[in-house]
């Protein structure tokens, strides 16, 4: 097991700071995980009471977080159903909910998620709301990132919307034709939107598949925020550091002679992975020594 340490975000590094939504911004991640249960498992027993077959419901802690976290809903819907040995046809996007197919597993989705979103509003995490305004006060600018088609409507109701610079969701994902998440695609455009290469972005997810797009984007930091049990996984996927909340992180650079945030008990340091480019545009990496204390 790791020993978790709070890192340094470094703005002489890090111009614009990307933010997943679901579970880092907003907690809607258990929202999403409710709403694909209701579908699955309705699926389910309908289907093995017509055909036989596996009847285990679909488990929040497993299957979410392995088939459908960060992922689009298609993406997820086949992967879950995969993982069960069940192929639909695709059909689309005007399917009707009632049908069996990807499509209207997603729409059947969709309208539970936001039943509950519209019924019982969103909230956001108050320590990424504080990170972000000390962000942009010192001039960092921001981006929202989702899979979801309802990611502006989501940070809307949860009063965010005008925190980010750049938001890139499901909906301009479908309409510019980008791949889902474990690919790079949804924070590569956000940085081309904000006019700086990945290697000067930070890239905050708690999603396995989205620290890993962070990873294989070559992006110059990626933070994995751990609200379950996932630490060791996410650094597996990719992230240069985990933290259990965004209060965790400091700030250096812009403004004030050393790192703001809350201060770290006792001494010591951690190391974070930079990604630099060589001239032949080959990745290597630099570590680069962030202090936990000044």
């Amino acid at each position: 097991m790791r020993e978790r340490q709070p890192p340094v975000l470094d703005l002489a590094r890090v111009d614009v700071v990307i933010f997943d939504t679901d579970g880092v911004v907003t907690d809607t991640a258990r929202v999403h995980a409710a709403a694909w249960k209701c579908t699955f498992d309705a699926f389910l027993r309908a289907r093995a009471a017509r055909e036989g077959g596996d009847t285990r419901p679909f488990e929040v802690h497993d299957d979410y977080l392995r088939y459908v976290d960060g992922r689009s809903r298609l993406d997820g819907a086949r992967g879950f159903l995969a993982s069960r040995g069940i192929t639909l046809p695709e059909g689309d996007p005007d399917d009707d909910p009632a049908l069996e197919t990807v499509h209207a597993i997603g729409k059947r989705k969709d309208a539970y998620f936001l039943d509950q979103v519209r019924g019982h509003g969103v909230a956001p995490f108050r320590f990424t709301v504080a990170l972000i305004r000390e962000l942009r006060r010192r001039g960092v600018r921001t981006a929202a990132v989702s899979a979801s088609r309802n990611c502006g409507e989501v940070l809307t109701a949860s009063g965010v919307r005008d925190m980010f610079d750049v938001m890139v969701d499901g909906v301009e994902a479908a309409r510019l034709g980008l791949p889902g998440k474990p690919h790079p695609a949804l924070f590569q455009e956000a940085t081309r939107r904000l006019g700086v290469p990945p290697l000067r972005a930070a890239v905050v997810e708690d999603a396995l598949a989205g620290v890993e797009a962070g990873r294989r984007g070559g992006f110059g930091l990626v933070v994995g925020v751990d609200r379950g049990a996932q630490a060791e996984a996410l650094y597996e996927h990719g992230a240069d550091v985990v933290v259990s909340d965004l209060e965790e992180v400091r700030i250096r650079g812009r403004s004030g002679s050393g790192p703001s945030g809350p201060p770290a008990a006792g001494a010591g340091q951690t190391e974070v992975a930079y990604r630099e480019r060589s001239t032949r545009h080959e990745s290597v990496v630099t570590r680069v020594r962030l202090l936990r204390s000044v």
